[in-house]
């Protein structure tokens, strides 16, 4: 079900399973099993989504070799768009709360941000292939204004996110 949760419980030690056998600490581990592979799953899409820079860099060679300087804003634009939802995703809350904090997260809201940071991949990748097809297309600036219109999207899954961890939704 959790492809990288399960990597990370079948890596335990001989001495992590024996500690496990203690009451109420493989909870404890579980909850920390879970946040590590939130890091590790988060990690992993912004990287995917920094790979979409690459054909935006293209878009941008393309565009000033034609001398078509009123889509390089555009670009820009949808460049820095990129770089702050891949920054949203790397940095997002991991769903840690400590002992005196207000909004406590339990495990069943940790594997619902799972869960959604796993539909957040398919959004990634259709953000990459827009970023891709702008490179390739004949009028930049239609196929750069949907890139914008997906990242944009995405940006607001990222704010559905934090409303999860938060308990708002």
């Amino acid at each position: 079900m959790d492809p990288i949760l399960d990597k990370a419980r079948a890596a335990q030690n001989a001495l992590e399973r024996l500690m496990n056998s203690v009451p109420g600490f493989k909870g404890y581990r579980e909850r920390d099993l879970r946040r590590d592979a939130d890091r590790l799953q988060r990690e992993y899409i912004s990287a995917r989504l920094e790979d979409g820079k690459k054909a935006l860099n293209q878009v941008a060679n393309a565009i000033t070799r034609g001398g078509d300087l009123d889509v390089i804003n555009d670009v820009e634009t949808a460049r820095k768009r990129l770089d702050k939802v891949a920054n949203r995703i790397r940095y997002a809350e991991r769903g840690y709360s400590g002992f005196f904090d207000a909004v406590k997260v339990d495990e069943t809201v940790l594997g619902k941000v799972y869960q959604f940071d796993m539909g957040l991949i398919e959004d990634v990748d259709g953000v990459r292939a827009a970023a891709a097809a702008a490179a390739q297309a004949g009028d930049a600036r239609a196929a750069v204004q949907d890139l914008i219109g997906r990242i944009d999207a995405l940006d607001a899954r990222l704010s559905d996110r934090e409303n999860v961890l938060r308990g708002v939704k």
